[in-house]
């Protein structure tokens, strides 16, 4: 089954929608939706805009035989049609911006805001206090009232150094210091871990409907491939980067290797003068301050 056709339906439609009448509007995309088959109506809504519930009215208007051309002059004014519910309810935008007040994150001067409450429920408070509201309505209005979906976001980070600003003005120094004497400065850290094989990975990619990718059901390690162990160097002084991909452990030696294999590879060419080298790294993992082997790894 071949992909649908979005961008060609959202083509047809920005060229033909400004001559055409609301009913032959409504026909034209039912026509759209009923080549397409399966989806079809979900893939018409999403590439013009329009409702898929007056999609669906054009398909029975079609399969019914009953589309007849409305008599000359009989076409909607502009303006026309069902008007939207806050002007009937004035109070209903205000009812929902006070809901969603104690659960909205964000900085309210910013052009985006989010919400955890979902539209159903938010629909639910708002019948209950007398403005009765579907889901999608909601969903409308809080679209216009500049929300969106977000994910949650690692923000809070627990209790801090008391000198906190002290220990990065030192290290700010430190890295200006050695700058200076033309000295390299890297910053290192392993970087998300992934299983190396057939198996599941964030994000979405364009295929045929129903055509997915298949992957495997459980996130196994495969004893033959292992895993991919990215660690990377950043040096800010010239804004280039170097990784290493190991597939066995994130130990000291794997981290001070790939020190190595960047100095082999580009610091000895970027610093061929360089005495010594300033490495900024966390208090964890292959690299840990208290790791005894990553010390004398770096000295070996």
């Amino acid at each position: 089954m071949k992909a649908l056709p979005y961008e060609a339906i959202r083509n047809r439609y920005s060229r033909l929608k400004h001559c055409l009448t609301e009913q032959s509007r409504r026909l034209w995309a039912a026509s759209e939706a009923m080549e397409l088959g399966y989806g079809g109506i979900s893939a018409v809504a999403r590439a013009t805009g329009l409702m898929p519930v007056t999609i669906q009215k054009g398909i029975a208007e079609l399969s019914q035989a009953v589309a007849t051309p409305s008599p000359p002059g009989r076409q909607r004014s502009p303006g026309g049609g069902r008007k939207p519910l806050t002007s009937k309810d004035p109070s209903l935008a205000g009812a929902l911006e006070k809901l969603m007040e104690p659960y909205t994150s964000g900085d309210p001067m910013r052009p985006l805001r989010w919400t955890c409450k979902s539209t159903a429920v938010l629909a639910r408070e708002l019948t209950a206090q007398g403005s009765p509201v579907s889901g999608d309505t909601v969903g409308r209005l809080l679209k216009a009232q500049d929300y969106s979906l977000q994910g949650n976001r690692k923000r809070f980070e627990g209790k801090q150094h008391a000198d906190r600003n002290g220990q990065f003005e030192h290290i700010a120094a430190n890295v200006e210091a050695f700058q200076s004497r033309g000295c390299p400065v890297i910053s290192v850290d392993t970087k998300k871990k992934e299983l190396v094989g057939n198996y599941r990975n964030g994000g979405k990619e364009w295929a045929p409907l129903g055509e997915a990718t298949e992957v495997e059901a459980y996130d196994f390690i495969d004893k033959d491939l292992g895993k991919a162990i990215p660690y990377g160097i950043y040096d800010p002084s010239y804004n280039l980067g170097w990784v290493s991909v190991g597939t066995d452990h994130d130990t000291a030696q794997f981290a001070v290797r790939s020190i190595g294999r960047w100095w082999e590879e580009m610091g000895e060419w970027l610093y061929p003068e360089a005495k010594e080298i300033l490495i900024m790294c966390d208090g964890g993992g292959s690299n840990a301050t208290r790791s005894r082997l990553w010390k004398k790894s770096l000295q070996d």
